[in-house]
């Protein structure tokens, strides 16, 4: 738990998701014990009602991200499990089957991959660079969150060759499912330090200049 989440509750009325304690894969790609943190800030910043709508938002935007990527593990186990149930179809028709269920997995996991790295870039070249500008103790943070966008970003490029793999191997769900759970915990862990470290700039600043 780094620093902000003992006052970020306090000062503004809204609670970070924590990470969740199981992981889902036995890799980790994150150097979570690392992570800079910022003290609490002082009592003349101040959080408007419009300030703490944005600072929400940020929260909304992530479980919007959070319930897709929930959505897409769920369409992996029940292409797993109709896979299964089908094993005892003619082979040609059992090959269509499964592939027609793998395609539709494949487009979901690619919008999901493309909304993420578009989600990523917002952030990355411009409400970054903006939160640098006003509050500058934010520097380390805002390195660390980038350098995690790169790390996802690789992670991403990982589901697209398992995707490959899948279609070559229709019925090798192991690399996709390994892809899918190490971005499942990364995205998880990296929101959550995330929303720790940044509710209460947001809510302080706003996105860009002038919405609070």
């Amino acid at each position: 738990m780094t620093g902000s989440a003992h006052w970020l509750e306090r000062r503004t009325g809204i609670a970070a998701t924590a990470r969740p304690d199981e992981r889902l894969s036995a890799r980790t790609v994150l150097d979570e014990a690392s992570r800079p943190s910022a003290p609490e800030p002082t009592d003349d910043m101040t959080f408007t009602p419009i300030g703490l709508a944005a600072g929400r938002h940020l929260l909304d935007v992530h479980d919007h991200y959070r319930t897709e990527m929930a959505q897409v593990r769920r369409a992996l186990e029940q292409v797993r499990q109709g896979t299964r149930a089908i094993g005892d179809a003619r082979a040609t028709l059992n090959a269509m089957t499964i592939r027609a269920n793998n395609w539709a997995l494949g487009g979901m996991c690619q919008l999901q991959c493309r909304s993420l790295t578009e989600h990523h870039t917002v952030e990355s070249s411009s409400i970054f660079p903006y939160l640098r500008r006003r509050q500058r103790d934010l520097g380390p943070i805002l390195d660390r969150l980038d350098e995690e966008h790169l790390v996802i970003h690789g992670l991403l490029e990982d589901i697209d060759m398992a995707l490959v793999r899948l279609a070559q191997e229709p019925a090798d769900y192991i690399p996709i499912e390994a892809a899918i759970d190490l971005l499942s915990d990364t995205i998880s862990s990296h929101f959550a330090y995330e929303e720790q470290e940044l509710i209460a700039p947001l809510a302080s600043h706003g996105f860009y200049p002038g919405q609070v």
